[in-house]
């Protein structure tokens, strides 16, 4: 603990001989990353300080506690730098991992497709090299903040004739550039969250490819690895999304540290994800006078112990992380549970509104909340890996069952 207790002693009196609330939110994530605290577990020679996973943790509670904005949120910080760490040679980290740790660039993730969601590996987006560069050719769907982003984990077929997960490679590509047309996707709660991607003879750079052509399978398990590992909330406040489309560089850093400290509403998109809803439904149980029927009481009880498992899971995963070990079953035990979390809480919530489950926006109880979170409940079960693709990766890599026959 007392080492434990330097780090945080060290990164408070950094906050406080570089805390400038006048400055912009670019200049604060530039000073955090050149510091190391952006990636503190990282190395020195790439922007890291070396720590351990429970001192990267203890930097992070300590910017939160001191009320700062943390690093850079997004899928830039979430995915594509892990990923490019582990496979990218050192000429590609140089190239990508600093404006990542920054802020300067904003990430999206160019892999499912409307034919290539749950399997993955069957992609059709084309890349055909032509010279040093190749073209790309495709649609990708639910592709987050899509409009947003200045750089994208693409992947790519680059060999028809080799089995479906040997002829696939990963592409860090260049969303800025014309023959890239991003459209919004407009969801049943009104939000567009989501996109999808026209590729109509895009460039993607050949030295842009992470590890080698037709070897992306094992890059991209990496990403979506990475991926399941995040769903758990994070520690420490985020300042945003990065990048200069997002218009959040440009933010006075105080501002942000404002907003991050000031309640806000929480929508029921935002408790879903996290799957804090028993206290909610507890509430809404007693305002509705329901709070003593047996059957409300027995659906509460299976959501607070769920709840609970979750958190308990989550432990789990942050403890194996600490030890240095890699994303295990934690991502999609939790993932699942996650899922019958929001499942359970849908129809608990609309079984306590009653016909007022019928309104929305205004006219409803809490301005819509049960309704939102009842609305945006199929997405749980499918963004991270479907609920049944979490099912296939237990059962076959952790319970070790038989695998179905593959090439």
């Amino acid at each position: 603990m007392g080492d434990l207790d330097e780090v945080r002693a060290r990164t408070r009196s950094w906050i406080r001989a570089h805390w400038d609330p006048d400055a912009t939110m670019g200049h604060w994530w530039r000073l955090l990353a050149e510091a190391g605290y952006s990636m503190p577990q990282w190395p020195t020679q790439w922007q890291g300080l070396g720590y351990s996973t429970r001192e990267a943790v203890a930097v992070r509670q300590t910017l939160a506690a001191e009320g700062v904005p943390g690093p850079p949120a997004g899928l830039g910080m979430m995915m594509a730098a892990p990923t490019i760490f582990a496979h990218g040679t050192d000429a590609q980290k140089r190239r990508y991992l600093p404006s990542i740790l920054s802020g300067e660039a904003n990430w999206c993730q160019l892999f499912s497709e409307p034919d290539a969601g749950s399997d993955l590996a069957s992609v059709k987006t084309s890349a055909r090299k032509v010279g040093d560069r190749w073209i790309v050719r495709g649609q990708k769907v639910w592709t987050s903040n899509g409009h947003l982003a200045d750089t994208a984990m693409l992947i790519a077929r680059t060999n028809p004739d080799s089995p479906k997960h040997q002829g696939i490679t990963w592409f860090a590509f260049s969303m800025d550039q014309p023959n890239v047309e991003v459209r919004p996707l407009k969801e049943m709660t009104g939000r567009s969250l989501f996109t999808e991607v026209f590729l109509n003879d895009a460039i993607a750079e050949g030295d842009a490819i992470i590890d080698d052509v037709n070897g992306g399978w094992p890059i991209t398990a990496t990403t979506l690895a990475h991926e399941r590992a995040s769903m758990a909330s994070g520690i420490g406040q985020v300042g945003g999304i990065p990048g200069q489309r997002a218009g959040v560089l440009e933010h006075r850093v105080g501002d942000v540290a404002a907003r991050l400290a000031a309640p806000r509403r929480t929508s029921g998109t935002a408790i879903a994800m996290k799957g804090k809803t028993y206290q909610l439904l507890s509430e809404l149980a007693r305002e509705r006078g329901r709070a003593g029927d047996p059957c409300v009481r027995q659906l509460l009880a299976e959501l607070y112990s769920l709840e609970e498992l979750f958190r308990v899971t989550q432990i789990r995963g942050q403890h194996a992380r600490r030890r240095g070990l890699p994303p295990g079953p934690e991502s999609s035990t939790g993932k699942l549970a996650l899922s019958s979390m929001t499942r359970l809480a849908r129809d608990l919530a609309l079984e306590l509104v009653g016909a007022d489950g019928m309104l929305v926006g205004s006219d409803a109880p809490r301005n819509g909340l049960y309704q939102e979170m009842a609305l945006f409940s199929p997405a749980v079960s499918i963004y991270g890996g479907t609920d049944e693709i979490q099912r296939n990766i237990i059962s076959e890599r952790i319970l070790g069952l038989p695998r179905e026959s593959s090439p």
